[in-house]
């Protein structure tokens, strides 16, 4: 799939940094791809986070993403960092 401007949603703003959330059924390794949220590249700021809900159809997985840098229109996020852990009961 590709990035959707439908799914990326402002949940919080203040003193120039902006918490996102993101939903998408691309893998996280698929969504911080460099590239990925150029499209928003008017909106996201390096900085600025995303509570990310990945692989909606497949294996989900949540976590956050930090927007590594955003120059010349070109996003990058670093890696996800996965919110949860294994569930053993």
């Amino acid at each position: 799939m590709a990035y959707q401007s439908k799914n990326l949603s402002v949940l919080a703003y203040a003193n120039g940094f902006t918490l996102w959330h993101y939903t998408t059924a691309d893998t996280a390794a698929e969504a911080d791809t460099s590239g990925y949220f150029n499209e928003a590249s008017d909106l996201l700021r390096s900085g600025d986070m995303i509570l990310a809900n990945t692989d909606t159809d497949g294996t989900p997985a949540a976590g956050i993403f930090l927007v590594a840098s955003n120059s010349g229109g070109t996003v990058d996020l670093a890696d996800m960092t996965t919110v949860g852990g294994t569930d053993t009961d």
